[in-house]
């Protein structure tokens, strides 16, 4: 009995399972709520642009459609994230539930394309398949929170595993809904889309259902949410002292009553930023370049986008096309499986580096081949090693940013990589538009290559972990409390020094 049940407890640990476990009910909520989420998205990144294109709507039309729709996501996602730890984050995350419920409505009962625009800027629609709404940003911080070290990578590689699950499962499901309404129950082709909106406004109060179990756990506490900033020269000094209150906190600046609404949208946004420290601006800086490098080409071929590229090319069945999204997809979810693991053994920047070449690699040359099986192994190459960098680059963001400032830093990032994606769409809707639409893809592994040798060079040795207590430091506080000397027990994220640390210490 014991062989058969050991590999189970093997994986259970090695796999990071118990990470899950330990880290307790919250964490199972919010993977869950993700992976119903990201099953939506996976319905509409096969339907998207085709529903589109059955409206007769051009290709400029619908590039230009999802350019906008993540400029709503842009402003919903920034002005959510960013009062969401004085709000509440359950209460956002449940509100942007009821968004995604009037978007689902909205696209099921109409055609016009304005309306449709409409409900696609103000709620939550998931213009290319990815989660660029106010869910994500909040959902990786509260899990941030929630986790040490020593288990965040493992809970966040399952918080893209099973949300990966959750997209292969909508793209399939998405496809033989289309297939058997149609073959079997004699619908039109547009009546079939609007069915599966009906889908994806049902997750939406599935989410929202989630989002209201969660307990209080998950909500920033006042003794973390305030700190001491430390000043980096003479005019901040000053700066901060002014912004103190009586009793020692810092006081956030408030924009000028007379602006304009723009410049006081700006003033807010500049203050948000202002709070968050000196070191960590100077990190984030150099990363945010990077990652709307890599944003600009996830926009302009998402796969919303690939399918309608494969569909207008090839013109495979629906069915088929559900298959291969869903085949491809599930690649993701079985390579996320390793990409805790491989964070532990090579590094966080090295897996985020050596698995995403590859990926970079198979978008650089995927609209050469005029083959569809060809095509078809490139799209398996992409997506199954895209997802293995998003965990890690979630862990690292955690590792260089104190934790109360992590919900700020992971909203400006999620904003960032929206504003740096939502111009791909267009891009490429002009390009299909003049046939022309292979160039979008050569464009876009030729952006996410520079991604990848630019975050290689400038983060491989970055020192992680500075900002909170490691479990060795805790142990070391309770055996000698009088003891003033400091042991320095920041990791290079690199292989040596995590082959060093995991006899030790806790690793990712």
């Amino acid at each position: 009995m014991s062989a058969i049940v050991r590999p189970f407890v093997w994986f259970y640990h090695e796999f990071g399972l118990s990470s899950i476990n330990e880290t307790g009910r919250n964490a199972w909520l919010i993977i869950l709520a993700r992976s119903c989420r990201m099953f939506a998205y996976g319905t509409n990144s096969l339907i998207l642009a085709l529903f589109f294109a059955e409206l007769k709507f051009s290709d400029y039309r619908i590039g230009l459609f999802m350019t906008l729709t993540l400029l709503g996501d842009v402003f919903l996602g920034l002005g959510l994230t960013l009062i969401a730890d004085k709000v509440g984050r359950r209460n956002i995350l449940f509100g942007g539930s009821f968004l995604m419920i009037l978007s689902g409505a909205t696209f099921a009962v109409f055609n016009n394309f304005w309306i449709l625009l409409f409900a696609a800027v103000i709620g939550v629609v998931s213009a290319t398949g990815g989660d660029f709404g106010p869910f994500r940003a909040i959902e990786e911080s509260v899990l941030s929170q929630l986790t040490s070290s020593k288990t965040r990578s493992d809970v966040l590689a399952w918080y893209v595993t099973c949300s990966t699950i959750g997209s292969a499962i909508g793209s399939e499901a998405s496809g033989r809904i289309i297939h058997a309404l149609r073959n079997v129950g004699g619908w039109e082709l547009l009546d079939a889309y609007h069915a599966l909106f009906w889908v994806y406004t049902v997750m939406g109060f599935v989410n929202a259902l989630l989002a209201w179990l969660l307990t209080d756990a998950c909500e920033i506490h006042k003794n973390d949410a305030t700190y001491a900033q430390v000043a980096q020269d003479e005019r901040e000094s000053l700066e901060l002292d002014e912004q103190r209150e009586p009793n020692g906190t810092t006081n956030q600046p408030h924009p000028k009553e007379g602006a304009s609404q723009p410049r006081r949208h700006w003033l807010w946004f500049t203050s948000q930023l202002s709070l968050i420290s000196a070191p960590t601006r100077g990190v984030m800086y150099k990363l945010w370049v990077l990652l709307a490098a890599d944003s600009i080409a996830d926009g302009m071929v998402p796969y919303s986008l690939t399918n309608y590229y494969l569909d207008e090319k090839f013109h495979p069945s629906k069915s088929v096309l559900g298959d291969v999204t869903s085949v491809s997809y599930f690649l993701g979810a079985i390579s996320a499986i390793f990409a805790g693991p491989l964070a532990k053994t090579i590094g966080l920047i090295n897996t985020m580096v050596f698995t995403h070449i590859p990926s970079s690699a198979a978008v650089l040359v995927f609209g050469l081949p005029n083959n569809f099986v060809v095509d078809v192994i490139l799209l398996m190459i992409r997506a199954g090693l895209n997802n293995m960098d998003q965990a890690p680059r979630s862990a690292f963001i955690a590792a260089v940013v104190k934790p109360e400032e992590r919900t700020a830093v992971m909203g400006i990032t999620n904003l960032l990589r929206t504003l740096a994606a939502m111009t791909g769409p267009s891009i490429t809707g002009i390009l299909a538009g003049n046939n022309q639409f292979w160039i979008a893809f050569v464009a876009a592994g030729a952006f996410r290559l520079a991604y990848d040798v630019g975050l290689y060079v400038m983060f491989v040795n970055m020192k992680l972990y500075q900002n909170e207590e490691t479990p060795a430091q805790a142990s070391n506080q309770r055996q000698e409390p009088g003891d003033e000397e400091m042991q320095d027990l920041d990791r290079m994220d690199t292989p040596d020094s995590l082959a060093s640390s995991n006899s030790s210490r806790a690793g990712t």
